[in-house]
């Protein structure tokens, strides 16, 4: 028999899973490390913890599935994106990760927006945004506030980039992070260096590792020190992985155009596979390359999804159980009896990319109950999916959609989106999708299929499917013509005087 390991370096914790062959979990384990929020809108981690947990997940996944080490063909990894790390020339962290969620470089951010530079069409056709949780304006963050770090720092990478080089000892970058959060373009002038150089931050090309290795790829073998940390021979293979959600469209067979990986969770991200290139307004992406080779990826996300409703239920409904309340509002008739609401409660990611935007809810009246406004709540997060879809265009035209998340967990939420998208819900067998992409990663990379697609449809397993209902779908088209009506009539409300 033989197996392989994937990895999924998380928020909170790295969890690694032992799979055969077939896509089947035999065991996993898990090692969580700390956050620390220096101040409000900072997050930090050490790099140090994810090595440790990085041992201790992968020998507990051993264990637990009770496989022989050797067995083992190799191993792939996927992170959190854009949490970055400096570097000295040994591969010593010069200070704690910045984390994802770190956005301290907000002012960093506009500045490389204002750039104008081509670079940036990669997001709305150069319209943005410009994340403060992206590499370049974490890098211009420490260029300017911490500089005799970022002078010393030999490479400033990603949390992928550190744990491929504690596990082989090569620095490289994953094409798949440079792609989506890097602006570096396969096949249209690759390096951002124009956008640099206009930043004043050239030497960041040369602290970067620019050695770029595809997913699936293989990155080297586990040296010494590895092996022996993580419990596996030395040598075993370690193949690239790459950003957690777009590993995870690996991890529930999202591979051929038209076809959508929906991640929910307090937010939403819809990740598409679209059968030709595109830049445009409300759209993120396409990405050349980031996931499979040769294939674009789209991508559109709701800032705020199950936090909405998490927000309901623990200011209005504290001792009413979910099962309650999606019962009360799934008696309700699509529409929730005139109540429209706007899921904007953080503002709005994509396609209006307004940070300002705020949530709503509009048409109350005294027969409205709470099991309407949640029903509303819900219907908006899933008309805001729906926009999100619509506004990709020509390029994606959803054939089919996998589910992954929260979401699954509740089949309400699940019909109603069916039902305000109109087409067909896919829920995989493994909820664990990320680990399972790296771990198809793995089998692909060890030679035991010829291609990405064939691994994931082998190792990929449908649980069940949820039918959009055709009546139910007809009458969401007027309540959808009011919730994309809605922001425009609400953005004057929602601006500060």
């Amino acid at each position: 028999m033989a197996y392989v390991i994937g990895i999924d370096g998380g928020t909170e914790s790295l969890r690694a899973h032992v799979f055969d062959l077939d896509g089947r979990s035999l065991g996993s384990g898990s090692g969580s490390y700390d956050t620390a929020f220096p101040a409000p809108g900072q997050a930090e981690q050490e790099p140090e913890a994810w090595w440790q947990a990085c041992g201790t997940a992968v020998r507990g996944a051993l264990s637990d599935a009770g496989v022989a080490p050797a067995a083992v063909l190799g191993l792939a990894a996927d992170t959190t994106s854009c949490t970055v790390v400096a570097c000295d020339r040994t591969g010593r962290p010069l200070r704690s990760a910045l984390m994802w969620m770190d956005v301290r470089a907000h002012a960093e951010a506009d500045v490389v927006a204002a750039s104008g530079d081509p670079a940036l069409r990669i997001n709305g056709g150069g319209r943005g945004p410009v994340s403060p949780e992206w590499m370049i304006p974490k890098a211009i963050w420490l260029k300017r506030n911490q500089p005799g770090i970022y002078d010393a720092a030999a490479r400033i990478c990603e949390y992928q980039d550190y744990l491929n080089w504690r596990l082989t000892g090569r620095w490289c970058a994953s094409l798949s992070n440079a792609s989506v959060r890097w602006h570096y373009q396969a096949g249209h002038g690759g390096w951002p260096e124009g956008l640099l150089a206009q930043l004043d931050a050239s030497e960041l090309l040369e602290k970067w590792p620019r050695d770029l290795v595809a997913p699936g790829a293989e990155v080297g073998g586990l040296t010494a020190e590895a092996s022996a940390h993580l419990g596996l021979p030395a040598g075993t293979r370690v193949i690239q992985g790459g950003p957690d959600a777009f590993i995870g469209m690996i991890g529930l067979n999202v591979t051929r155009p038209g076809e959508l990986a929906l991640i929910t969770g307090s937010s939403h991200l819809q990740l598409g596979v679209a059968d030709r290139p595109v830049h445009a307004p409300g759209v993120w992406g396409t990405y050349l390359d980031a996931v499979y080779p040769g294939r674009s990826i789209i991508e559109g996300g709701q800032t705020s999804s199950g936090s909405v409703i998490a927000w309901f239920k623990r200011n209005f409904a504290p001792d009413t159980p979910f099962e309650e309340l999606n019962a009360a509002a799934e008696a309700l008739p699509p529409g929730a009896e005139g109540l429209l609401a706007q899921d904007h409660f953080q503002g709005n990611r994509t396609p209006h990319t307004d940070a300002l935007s705020r949530g709503a809810i509009t048409g109350l009246s005294l027969k409205h109950t709470p099991a309407h406004v949640y029903r509303a709540l819900v219907e908006s997060v899933c008309l805001g999916t729906r926009l999100i879809v619509d506004s990709f265009g020509e390029a994606f035209t959803p054939q089919r959609i996998v589910v992954a998340g929260g979401a699954t967990r509740a089949p309400f939420w699940l019909q109603v989106h069916a039902d305000t998208l109109g087409v067909p819900l896919q829920l995989p067998e493994q909820p664990e999708a990320p680990a399972l992409g790296s771990g198809i990663l793995a089998a692909y990379g060890a030679g035991r299929f010829d291609r990405i697609e064939d691994a994931a449809a082998a190792m990929v397993r449908v649980a069940s499917t949820i039918e959009p209902d055709a009546a139910r779908h007809a009458a969401y088209g007027p309540i959808y013509d009011r919730y994309r009506a809605a922001y425009a009539a609400l953005k004057p409300l929602s601006e500060t005087p």
